[in-house]
């Protein structure tokens, strides 16, 4: 059976692995896990056994050509999206807030934001958004001006229709007709 220090040393070194440490980090790392292992083999509590805060800085995790979870300490990313969502059932806003990133920060490695920013300007693409918002801005003016439209030529032709009709005389009725103007037999 291993020993307390063996059980602390391995679960330090896995974290290890996967999160850079400075030595110093690692003897604190160890002697708060030997410390924890010990308080709950004696059937005590651990305290401070909160969510854990990444060891790595904002600008150590985004890196030029590449980004690292905060979370797990994986690194390697060009984006962290599909990671969030499939490992820590996170989303992107989730995962800012939690660590206090700026909403207008990018979960993407510098280099592959700045390869798709010249991709986009070499297509064009600035430009074709550009104007497919004016065509949209258009069409929709257009709609506007002709529900507008129907709106009121609806009202005004019904005040006009109204207005001659109480001007009107009443019709003859046919028999008058009839005899004011007798038909020509041939």
């Amino acid at each position: 059976m291993a020993t307390l220090v063996e059980i602390a040393a391995q679960l330090v070194s896995s974290h290890a692995s996967s999160t850079p440490m400075t030595s110093d980090e690692l003897l604190a790392e160890i002697s708060k896990v030997h410390a924890a292992l010990k308080s709950l083999e004696a059937g005590q509590t651990v305290e401070g056994a909160e969510e854990a805060k990444p060891s790595l800085t904002l600008k150590e995790a985004f890196k030029k050509n590449e980004v690292v979870c905060l979370v797990c300490g994986k690194g390697g990313f060009k984006t962290l999206a599909r990671h969030l969502s499939t490992a820590h059932g996170m989303k992107p806003g989730a995962y800012k807030k939690q660590f206090g990133i700026s909403s207008k920060q990018a979960l993407s490695a510098k280099s592959y934001s700045e390869a798709r920013r010249k991709m986009a300007q070499d297509r064009g693409l600035a430009d074709n958004l550009a104007k497919a918002r004016e065509v949209r801005m258009a069409n929709i003016e257009a709609k506007k001006e002709t529900v507008a439209k129907p709106a009121k030529a609806a009202k005004a032709p019904a005040k006009a229709a109204k207005a001659p009709k109480a001007a009107k005389a009443p019709k003859a009725p046919m028999a008058a007709k009839a005899k004011a103007a007798p038909k020509a037999k041939k």
